[in-house]
C-alpha cells in the first residue's frame, strides 16, 4: 500500500490542521483557514504564537481533489484486500501504520470506515472567508464526495452576529449544515476576564442568527471556568445565554489548566483558584437546573468531564440528568474521591462500575496515595488530567 500512496506521480499532498471537535474524530478535515483569528482566550493553548491566514480557495480545492484521489487509491487497496471495497479493520490498520507519509491518509481511511457522511472544515473560524468563497469550497466537496451528508465548522460568535440570517442560509443551501460555536460561559464577567473577545449578547445573537437560517447548531460550555469565586454566576449566565439561543446541541467541555496558557500562569501565580471535582459537579448541577423551556440535546462527549452519563434531550431528559448529578454527590467521600481517580486512570467511566469489587481493589492503593499527597488529592487529579492535555 505505501507504493500505491507514496510512489503515484499525481499529489497527494493537502494540509490538515490540529484540531476538531470530539464529534468530529471520523471526518474528513477541510483546511480553510489556518490557526485562530483572535488567539487570545487564557485557557485555550491552541495556535499560540501563529498567524491566522484564509487560505486561497483553489488551494483549498486543490486539497479535496487530492483527498478525492486518497479515496480511490484507498478503495482499490480495500478491494484487493478483501475483495469487497469496503475499509476492513485490517486495511485501516495497514493505512494507519503509513499514515507517516502523511497526516491526512489515516484520517481519510477513517472517514471512509464510518461511512464517509461527515466533513469538517478547519480551522478555529473558517466563517471570516468571503461567503461566495466558503461556499464555492463546500460545493467542491459535495462534487468530489458526492456521498456526504454533514458539513460543519467552528465559527466565532462575534462573526455569526455580524453575519446576515440571509448569507448563512446561502451557506445552509451549499451544504454547510452545522456550526460549533465555543460559548464557554454566558458571563460578561468571566468572557472578559478570559479574554474571550465576545459579550453574552453576541453569543446570542450569533447563535440565533445560525438558528433563524436553518442551521443545526452546537455550542460548547466550559464547567469549572469560573473558579470558586464565580462558579454560580458562570452556571447561571451561561443557562440564561442558552435558554435564549434554544441550539440543538450543548456539549460540555470541563477546563484543563493547560501548560503554558494565561489561566495556568493564573493558577501558578495563586490568581486563579480553580474548583475541584466535586464543585464542578455541583456548578454543572445548578447550570442543567437553570435550562429551562429549550429543545436541545446535552452532550458529555469530552475526555475531561467527570461524568459521561450527564447527556440527554431537554426537556424530557432534565430530571434524569439531575438525578445523575445528585447521585455522584450523595456518594460516601471515599467512593466520590475513588471514582475521580478511577475516572482520570482510564480505570472507569460509570459510578456503577464502582460496585465491581476487583474495581476497588484495584484503586484502593491509588486512594491512600492521594490521599497522602501534600498538596491534597486534587493536586493528584489535576497531574493525572494532564495527560490527556
Amino acid at each position: 500500500m505505501s507504493n500505491l500512496l507514496k510512489d503515484d506521480p499525481t499529489p497527494l499532498d493537502f494540509e490538515v490542521g490540529p484540531i476538531r471537535p470530539p464529534s468530529e474524530a471520523r471526518s474528513l478535515l477541510v483546511r480553510v483557514s489556518r490557526n485562530c483569528p483572535w488567539n487570545k482566550c487564557t485557557f485555550c493553548p491552541v495556535y499560540k504564537k501563529r498567524k491566522f491566514s484564509r487560505r486561497p480557495v483553489e488551494d483549498v480545492e486543490a486539497d479535496i481533489e487530492a483527498m478525492g484521489r486518497v479515496r480511490d487509491r484507498l478503495l482499490d487497496v480495500a478491494a484487493e484486500r478483501s475483495g469487497s471495497g469496503g475499509m476492513t479493520q485490517q486495511v485501516i490498520h495497514r493505512v494507519m501504520q503509513d499514515a507517516p507519509l502523511h497526516a491526512g491518509i489515516g484520517q481519510v481511511a477513517l472517514f471512509l470506515a464510518s461511512g464517509g457522511k461527515t466533513v469538517f472544515l478547519q480551522d478555529a473560524n473558517s466563517l471570516l472567508l468571503k461567503p461566495p468563497d466558503l461556499a464555492r469550497v463546500v460545493r467542491k466537496i459535495k462534487e468530489v464526495f458526492p456521498e456526504v451528508e454533514r458539513i460543519t465548522s467552528y465559527a466565532r460568535s462575534q462573526t455569526l452576529a455580524r453575519t446576515p440570517v440571509e448569507g448563512l442560509a446561502e451557506l445552509l443551501e451549499a451544504g454547510l449544515n452545522r456550526i460549533h460555536v465555543g460559548l464557554e460561559t454566558g458571563s460578561d464577567t468571566l468572557l472578559k476576564r478570559v479574554r474571550k473577545g465576545c459579550t453574552k449578547d453576541q453569543h446570542i445573537r450569533g447563535g440565533r442568527n445560525v438558528i433563524d437560517a436553518g442551521m443545526e447548531l452546537s455550542e460548547y460550555v466550559m464547567p469549572g471556568l469560573g473558579g470558586v469565586n464565580l462558579w454560580e454566576e458562570h452556571a447561571d449566565e451561561t443557562a440564561d445565554a442558552l435558554n435564549q439561543i434554544n441550539p440543538h446541541f450543548i456539549r460540555l467541555r470541563s477546563l484543563g489548566l493547560r501548560s503554558g496558557t494565561g489561566l495556568r500562569e493564573e493558577f501558578d501565580a495563586a490568581g486563579f483558584d480553580p474548583l475541584d471535582d466535586d464543585g464542578v459537579v455541583r456548578e454543572i448541577r445548578r447550570f442543567i437546573n437553570g435550562l429551562d423551556s429549550i429543545r436541545s440535546r446535552v452532550v458529555s462527549d469530552h475526555i475531561l468531564n467527570l461524568l459521561e452519563e450527564v447527556e440527554g434531550e431537554l426537556p424530557g431528559d432534565k430530571q434524569r440528568l439531575l438525578d445523575v448529578l445528585d447521585g455522584y454527590l450523595e456518594l460516601p467521600d471515599e467512593d466520590r474521591l475513588m471514582f475521580q481517580l478511577g475516572r482520570r486512570m482510564g480505570a472507569l467511566r460509570s459510578v456503577e462500575e464502582l460496585d465491581a469489587p476487583r474495581i476497588r481493589q484495584q484503586l484502593a492503593p491509588v486512594v491512600q496515595q492521594a490521599q497522602a499527597h501534600p498538596e491534597g488529592p486534587a493536586a493528584l487529579i489535576r497531574e493525572l488530567i494532564t495527560r490527556f492535555i
